[in-house]
């Protein structure tokens, strides 16, 4: 699983002070990596990074090389033939983290890129991967994302001080 910290003042204070209210964040981080996914796959759906910005298109000789397989072609960037990768977007959560991720196994190459060869090569002497994979990040935490966070956790103090139990 890809790891990403987030680092922001404005959500650690408003985290600290709900972990201060409460000893065991869990339901809170589950509905934060519930939103996290559903960004996620919403993203994905565009083809954007966390930041907005569009993925590099496939390449032809990705393309050519599903044709002579006989793979489904899908143009959109990081749809396979498998499906898989937008399929196993995920969250873990416990009580003072979320994780959100693919259990794909080539998920970090696809987020951060790789040179040709980078893995090597197969039997026949042929570079893996056969030519460079441009960065096409799509897990992270966007503006939305953000935003969502800080509104989670201000409904959950706001809950707290009305004496419910949050959400």
């Amino acid at each position: 699983m890809i790891t990403i910290e987030l680092k922001d003042a404005e959500v650690s204070a408003i985290l600290n002070r709900l972990g201060a209210a409460m000893s065991d964040l869990t339901p809170v981080m589950q509905e934060i990596g519930e939103q996290l996914v559903f960004e996620t796959e919403q993203r994905f759906a565009q083809g954007v990074s966390p930041g907005g910005a569009p993925w590099a298109p496939k390449s032809e000789t990705t393309l050519e090389a599903y044709a002579r397989r006989g793979d489904k072609i899908d143009f959109r960037p990081l749809f396979g033939p498998s499906g898989r990768l937008h399929s196993t977007i995920d969250y873990r959560a416990g009580s003072d983290f979320v994780e959100v991720g693919s259990g794909a196994v080539y998920a970090a190459v696809m987020q951060f890129g790789a040179g040709k060869g980078a893995f090597g090569v197969d039997a026949a002497g042929h570079p893996i991967p056969w030519g460079p994979i441009p960065a096409r990040p799509f897990i992270g935490i966007s503006e939305i994302d953000r935003a969502n966070i800080i509104a989670t956790v201000t409904v959950w103090i706001e809950g707290l001080a009305a004496g419910s139990d949050g959400a």
